[in-house]
C-alpha cells in the first residue's frame, strides 16, 4: 500500500513528453540488514525514439559506466548479474511505463554504495543516467543525540528504523528506561524523497546521576526474527555537586601531610588548591593532591580547594593546625620601682594547643594560672616584700618555656628590733641594724661627746657588714658608754639612704640582766671558796692522821734538812693539785652559769668572776699553834 501511494504521485507529474534523457531516484535511502529495500526509479527518455525492440533497463552497481565493467545489479535482457546479487533483486516497475522501481532482498552491508539505471531503448539509444541513489544499509537503528546533555535540562532522544521494505514495517521500542524521571514517548513516520522513515522520540530530564548511564533502542520486524538495537551512554553534563577534602588534621611542627581533594563533575574541572589567596597549586583533573613539607606554624590556616568545569564552581575548605610547643615568652625588662608603686607585668607567647601562663615569684606561684597566649600580671601598692625574681611559665602538651624578669623595690630605711646596747666583757656593745634598697649608711653618735663614729673613725672598734638589703653596724666602747643620768647607755644610730633617714637612741636593753649576772656570780664565788677551803681543811686533817706525832716528825725532819725539804715539798704539791682541781670545779660552775643565764636567758654574765673583781689568790705555808702545817687561802 505504501509503495502504490509512492508511486503514483510520482508517475503524475511526468507530464513533458518531449523532454530529454531523464530518471528521478531517491539521493539517499536505508535499509536494515538482511530486509529488503525498494529504490523508488523513473526515467524518461525523447520523445522522438521509435521504439522497436521495447525497453530494456541495467542496474548498474558503484560505477555508471559499462566499460569499467561495474557490477550488474539487475539486467532485464538476461539474468546474469554479480554473484552478490545472485538472486536478491527484482525489477517492480514497468519499464514501458517509465518505471524502473528495483527491489533488492536480504541485503547486507556490504550492498551499501551508490545505484545507476541505464535504459536501452534500442539501437544507438542507450543512455546510463548520471544520477544515482545512495543505499545506506544498517546494522542498527539511528539515535539521534544532541551534541550536549547537560543536567536538569529537557532532554529529546530520538530513533530512526527505515521503513522501505514492502514486506514489513517496523516497531520501535526504548530500553533501559525505568530509572527516567517522567520519560514522555511521540512516534512519528516521514515520508521524505520517496522515502520512509518510523521515528520515536524520548524525552525526559537528566540528572547528575544519569551521566554514564545506558539508555537502547529497540527495533524489530513483526513475524520476523529481526531485531536490531543500539546502546548509548548519556554523557550529561553538569556543574561540580561535590568537593571532597581531608578532614581538618592536627600535624606536628616539621612534619609532612598531603591534602587530597575529589571534584564529582563532568567535564572534568580545574582543580585549585588556596591558601588564603595564595594559589599552590592546580591541575585539570577530577582529583588532586597537596604535599607539604617540613610544616611551621605560619602554614596553620585554611586550605580551601576549588574545582571549576565552565559549568559551575563550588569548593571546599579544610583547616590544617601546626601542633608546636609554646615560644619563649616576651616579657617586661627587669624593673626598679619605689614602694608603694604599682606595675603590670604581661606575658606573651605562641604555642598550639593555646598554652598556660603561670606567674611564679621566687619559685611561689603568684596570680592565676590563665589558659592565653597573654596574661597580664597586676602588682598593687608593692612592698619590699614584692622584691624578687618573677618567671612566666608557658606550658603545653608538647613542652614549655620561661623567661623571668627582676623587680626592684626601692624604700627607705627601716630599723630592725635587733638594734640595741650590751653589756659585754671589754665594756658596751651597740648594734644597729636596718633593711632598705639601696642599703642604708650606718652612723653612731655619742651627744655625750659630741662624737660621730663611722667606718672613716678609726677611735673606735667600729665594724659594718651588708647582707642583701640588710645594713649592720656596730660599736665597742670600752667603758661602760656615756650614761642619761647615770642609768642609761647615751648612744644614738642614725640610718639613711636616698630615700629617707632617721636617728634612734639605742638602749641597754640588758643592763638588769647584767646586775642579776653579777650578783648570781658574787654568790656562786662565795660558795666556791667556801668549798675550797672545806676541802684544804679535810686534806690537812688526813695529813695529820697519817703524820702520827707532827713535833716528832720535825725534829726527825730538821736533823735531815734534805728529807724536810723533799716532805715540805711534795706537801705543797700535793696541795697545790687539790687547790687547782678545786679551782677547775669553780670554773666549770661559772661555765655552767653563763650557760643558763645566756643571750636568752633571765641573765648574762660579763667575763668571768675573777674579771669581775679582779682578785688572786696567793697561797701561804703557815705554823699553827699546834704546830702543824696547813694552807691559808689569801685575798690580796
Amino acid at each position: 500500500m505504501w509503495c502504490l501511494e509512492l508511486l503514483l504521485p510520482l508517475l503524475l507529474i511526468v507530464k513533458d513528453v518531449s523532454g530529454q534523457w531523464n530518471v528521478w531516484i531517491p539521493r539517499d535511502i536505508s535499509a536494515m540488514t538482511n530486509s529488503c529495500v525498494v529504490i523508488p526509479c523513473t526515467f524518461m527518455y525523447p520523445s522522438g525514439i521509435r521504439l522497436h525492440y521495447g525497453i530494456h533497463g541495467i542496474w548498474y552497481f558503484g560505477q555508471p559506466y559499462p566499460q569499467l565493467f561495474p557490477p550488474v545489479v539487475f539486467k532485464t535482457r538476461t539474468e546474469i548479474v554479480h554473484e552478490s546479487y545472485q538472486g536478491r533483486t527484482k525489477l517492480i516497475g514497468d519499464l514501458h511505463q517509465r518505471n524502473c522501481t528495483l527491489l533488492i532482498s536480504n541485503i547486507g552491508t556490504e550492498h551499501s554504495g551508490r545505484y545507476y539505471f541505464r535504459a536501452d531503448l534500442g539501437g544507438a539509444n542507450i543512455y546510463t543516467y548520471p544520477d544515482f541513489s545512495e543505499l545506506k544499509v544498517l546494522d542498527q537503528p539511528n539515535i539521534d543525540i544532541p551534541e550536549e546533555i547537560v543536567a536538569d535540562e529537557n532532554l529529546e532522544l530520538t530513533c530512526y528504523a527505515p521503513d522501505n521494505c514492502p514486506e514489513n514495517s517496523p516497531e520501535i521500542q526504548w530500553m533501559y528506561t525505568d530509572y527516567l524521571p517522567e520519560p514522555e514517548y511521540t512516534s512519528d513516520y516521514v515520508a521524505e524523497s520517496n522515502t520512509a522513515v518510523l521515528s520515536s522520540t524520548l524525552t525526559f530530564t537528566p540528572r547528575p546521576m544519569h551521566n554514564g548511564q545506558l539508555l537502547g533502542c529497540r527495533v524489530s520486524y513483526p513475524n520476523t526474527t529481526l531485531v536490531y538495537e543500539r546502546l548509548i551512554s548519556l554523557d550529561v553534563k553538569y556543574a561540580p555537586r561535590s568537593v571532597w577534602v581531608n578532614v581538618s588534621a592536627e600535624v606536628m611542627e616539621g612534619s609532612s601531610v598531603t591534602l587530597h581533594c575529589e571534584v564529582d563533575s563532568n567535564p572534568p574541572p580545574r582543580i585549585s588548591w588556596l591558601f588564603g589567596d595564595q594559589q599552590l597549586l592546580w591541575d585539570r583533573a577530577s582529583n588532586a593532591s597537596l604535599s607539604l613539607e617540613d610544616l611551621t606554624p605560619s602554614q596553620e590556616g585554611i586550605y580551601t580547594c576549588v574545582g571549576d568545569n565552565g559549568y559551575g564552581v563550588m569548593n571546599t575548605s579544610m583547616y590544617l593546625a601546626v601542633l608546636y610547643p609554646p615560644s619563649e615568652p616576651v616579657v617586661n625588662g627587669s624593673l626598679t620601682i619605689l614602694e608603694g608603686s604599682s606595675i603590670s607585668l604581661q606575658c606573651s607567647t605562641q604555642g598550639n594547643p593555646t598554652p598556660t601562663l603561670t606567674w611564679l615569684k621566687d619559685g611561689e606561684l603568684v596570680g592565676t594560672i590563665t589558659a592565653a597566649e597573654v596574661s597580664v600580671l597586676e602588682l598593687l601598692k608593692l612592698n619590699p616584700q614584692g622584691d624578687g625574681q618573677y618567671r612566666c611559665l608557658a606550658e603545653n602538651e608538647h613542652g614549655r618555656a620561661s623567661s623571668s624578669l627582676n623587680i626592684t623595690v626601692e624604700y627607705a630605711p627601716v630599723l630592725l628590733d635587733e638594734s640595741k646596747c650590751t653589756v659585754v666583757r671589754e665594756g658596751v656593745q651597740c648594734v644597729c641594724m636596718a633593711t632598705g634598697n639601696p642599703e642604708p649608711i650606718i652612723e653612731f653618735y655619742l651627744p655625750d661627746k659630741n662624737i660621730t663614729v663611722n667606718d672613716t673613725d678609726g677611735r673606735y672598734n667600729y665594724y659594718t657588714h651588708t647582707d642583701g638589703h640588710t645594713s649592720t653596724g656596730m660599736i665597742k666602747l670600752r667603758e661602760k658608754g656615756e650614761r642619761l643620768g647615770n642609768s642609761a647607755v647615751n648612744v644614738h644610730c642614725s640610718i639613711s639612704n636616698m630615700y629617707g633617714s632617721e636617728s634612734f637612741h639605742l638602749e641597754l636593753q640588758q643592763e638588769k640582766k647584767y646586775m642579776m649576772a653579777v650578783i648570781v656570780g658574787t654568790i656562786g664565788g662565795v660558795a666556791v671558796i667556801a668549798f675550797i677551803i672545806a676541802a684544804v681543811r679535810y686534806v690537812g686533817h688526813n695529813n695529820k692522821k697519817e703524820n702520827g706525832n707532827p713535833g716528832q716528825d720535825l725534829v726527825s725532819k730538821l736533823e735531815n734538812p734534805a728529807l724536810y725539804y723533799s716532805t715540805v715539798k711534795k706537801d705543797k704539791q700535793c696541795l697545790r693539785k687539790k687547790v687547782l682541781k678545786t679551782e677547775l670545779l669553780g670554773s666549770k660552775f661559772n661555765s655552767i652559769l653563763e650557760e643558763s643565764t645566756g643571750e636568752d636567758g633571765d641573765y648574762q654574765p660579763v667575763g668571768s668572776m675573777a674579771e669581775l673583781e679582779r682578785q688572786e689568790l696567793n697561797y701561804a705555808a703557815l705554823e699553827g699553834d699546834d704546830g702543824s702545817d696547813y694552807t691559808e687561802i689569801k685575798a690580796k
